[in-house]
């Protein structure tokens, strides 16, 4: 099984074990292509032994209220706001961010989704009285109980974020947690890890475990209760198929193709803007970038101008007074030369951009704008995952909505339209976890919205009720309330019972049967 992978990454994103020299792992500085860190690659037996401290911590820590294990979680998120700027130095030196993009998307969106459970979640988990049905002499008890230990598999395009969701939601949920972080970037995995033992009285409930690929197929392997995976399509079947020999549960985030639709009537400067800052931001390595426009033929050359000016104003470096840096993982800067190539080859044409950045040391790629794009093209059907942004020309909303559903993923999406009611029809068309209307990217950061894909865009969901839900066990509890010496279906069978049971049936789901009875009755 290939290891974590290229984070969120799908059709076009290469996995990271391929690229990595797993002797003993170097973390590089992707901006310079320095060293500036290495990791241990930890055997079989070493994760084993990360998984029984977790299950030994799990006791303990899933017998504490709700509350307890809320502010053992909310003591971690103060410890955080204490790190910022070593977090957000570790974030930016493996992945080649921006300072602003690591606190906004990583750092922020982490805090917002521990206060989102602290104060909700509680309510998410009560054991729920649910109807008894035809046996109204029971009462029925849904309750949901911690699973045990989780596995984390986490990528590297968002290494904080995406690791710090699934652990958030465990812990609330009662669980404990190894944590696998990407071996591109495995300092902030590690990072992580320093938080919870450093703070409050639980030390062990998250351990962290680095490595390539043997590594998490490791701990896919260990008897872990679940295991969350966030990465490659490619991968992510290998997860489940190694999950499947001991019937574990996964949860997969997997990769995505998202398009986005512009209509005859959108407001095209806020279109166009929203088209390049979701296509370009964090240098286009986000699941949920726009990685393919459809646009209306009448609006067509005036968006297009606007989004290649746009572009063309983005101011790509290091730090402060810039926008976008640069590329993450070797590897998928190759990915997106080889779309790009294969495009050329089939008839598309560049409007800006179209290569690395002339000049620069480490992964620096021009954000791109190209057209006369069709299906035929592995830049419209495979993801990219780079900073690309490709538009079609469509002569409706039937035929953008064919084209965006003509696809094996179905992450995210977005409608631009200044007509409300027809932004909720297209977006209920869509096939996708997640649709955004006149924006783009965003609904990540809504705590409360359940965050997923379908197709082969992952299964489970992050966030919201169902978000804590994907880590407990629904356990089903009947309880018998009045004491009778027998029911009437025990043995001794009563010898009218068919007969009974003939008419109950009938009374009880013949339609129109219970409204003329109780017009009978008055």
């Amino acid at each position: 099984m290939a290891s974590t992978s290229v984070g969120h990454g799908g059709g076009g994103a290469v996995d990271a074990a391929e690229g990595i020299d797993t002797a003993g792992i170097d973390v590089v500085d992707p901006r310079t292509n320095t060293t500036i860190g290495r990791v241990p690659d930890l055997s079989p037996e070493e994760v084993r032994a990360a998984v029984e401290r977790a299950r030994a911590a799990f006791g303990p820590w899933s017998a504490l209220p709700y509350r307890e294990r809320a502010e053992h979680v909310l003591a971690v998120r103060d410890g955080l706001l204490d790190r910022v700027d070593h977090l957000v130095d570790t974030i930016v030196s493996e992945t080649g961010k921006l300072p602003a993009e690591a606190l906004f998307t990583e750092l922020m969106t982490a805090c917002e989704t521990i206060q989102y459970y602290a104060r909700r979640g509680e309510r998410f988990l009560r054991p729920q009285r649910v109807s008894s049905g035809l046996m109204g002499h029971k009462r029925a008890v849904r309750y949901f109980e911690p699973m045990g230990v989780v596995g984390v598999i986490s990528p590297w395009n968002y290494p904080f974020i995406l690791g710090m969701t699934p652990i958030i939601s465990a812990l609330f949920a009662g669980n404990t947690v190894v944590l696998k972080p990407s071996e591109v970037t495995p300092l902030t995995g590690r990072a992580i890890g320093e938080l919870f033992a450093g703070t409050g009285s639980f030390p062990d409930i998250v351990q962290v475990v680095t490595g390539a690929g043997p590594t998490g197929e490791a701990l896919v392997r260990s008897g872990v209760q679940k295991v969350c995976f966030t990465g490659s399509v490619r991968t992510g079947k290998r997860v489940m198929a190694a999950a499947a020999d001991t019937l574990t549960p996964v949860l997969l985030e997997l990769g995505g193709k998202d398009p986005m639709i512009v209509c005859e009537d959108a407001d095209l400067d806020r279109a166009a803007r929203g088209a390049v800052w979701g296509a370009f931001q964090n240098s286009g390595q986000t699941c949920m970038s726009v990685e393919r426009v459809y646009v209306h033929e009448h609006v067509y050359d005036r968006f297009v101008a606007k989004v290649v000016a746009n572009t063309r104003a983005i101011r790509q470096g290091v730090g402060e007074g810039h926008d976008i840096g640069s590329m993450t993982f070797p590897p998928q800067v190759e990915i997106v030369e080889k779309h790009l190539a294969d495009a050329a080859e089939k008839g598309a044409t560049v409007l800006t951009g179209g290569g690395r950045v002339p000049g620069r040391d480490g992964l620096w790629f021009e954000p791109t704008v190209l057209v006369d794009v069709d299906h035929d093209m592995a830049i419209m059907r495979d993801e990219t995952f780079g900073p690309v942004l490709p538009i079609m020309k469509v002569r409706d909303e039937d035929e953008a909505i064919a084209l965006a559903n003509d696809s094996p993923y179905g992450l995210n999406s977005s409608v631009w339209t200044r007509d409300a009611a027809r932004g909720e029809v297209l977006a209920q068309r869509i096939e996708a976890g997640n649709v955004c209307v006149n924006d783009v990217i965003v609904s990540y950061g809504v705590p409360d919205l359940p965050f997923g894909g379908v197709k082969e865009s992952g299964l489970g969901r992050v966030h919201g009720p169902e978000g804590l839900r994907e880590f407990v066990a629904a356990k089903s509890v009947l309880y018998d309330r009045f004491g009778l010496s027998r029911e009437a279906w025990w043995f001794p069978a009563p010898k009218a019972l068919t007969p009974m049971g003939k008419r109950m049936l009938r009374l009880r789901y013949r339609r129109g049967l219970g409204a003329k009875l109780r017009g009978l009755l008055g």
